[in-house]
């Protein structure tokens, strides 16, 4: 469990995922899950459940250093009392490096819950943001990712 504050709204869910992803914390990331939340990597990888997103993000983060998030909330809207969607996006910086790398942004959404003024992740889908056909879009949300790159 991790000793961060807990998320009193839905959008913060998405920027504490990409911080704790950045801080290579596995167990925090988990923790912003419901017990029996989901999340789909870019990849299409399924994991189920707050206890199996540890271990698997625990092994990657053993293995080897991933890409840091950077990301934004493009949306929070509610489905009903104590339910909300968010929808942002993430351009990812390869270790050592500097830029975002294009060919693995992505599409975030998620599905939160609020239960006793914590919300946590039920889904997390990552969607490749590939616009197939469409480079100028993909160039148009690498350049705005950039923009959101620390200075």
């Amino acid at each position: 469990m991790s000793d961060a504050p807990p998320i009193t709204g839905p959008s913060e869910l998405l920027a504490a995922l990409h911080d704790r992803w950045n801080a290579h914390d596995a167990a925090g990331f988990a923790d912003l899950f419901d017990a029996d939340g989901v999340s789909v990597g870019f990849d299409g990888s399924t994991v189920v459940g707050a206890a199996a997103i540890a271990e698997h993000l625990g092994s990657i983060f053993a293995d080897h250093q991933p890409a840091a998030y950077v990301g934004r909330v493009d949306e929070e809207r509610a489905l009903g009392p104590g339910v909300a969607l968010v929808r942002g996006v993430a351009g990812m910086v390869p270790p050592g490096g500097d830029d975002i790398n294009p060919n693995v942004n992505t599409i975030q959404t998620v599905v939160a819950t609020e239960s006793d003024g914590r919300w946590r992740v039920v889904l997390l889908q990552n969607t490749p943001a590939a616009f197939h056909g469409r480079p100028e879009d993909v160039e148009r949300l690498t350049a705005e990712l950039r923009g959101l790159l620390p200075r």
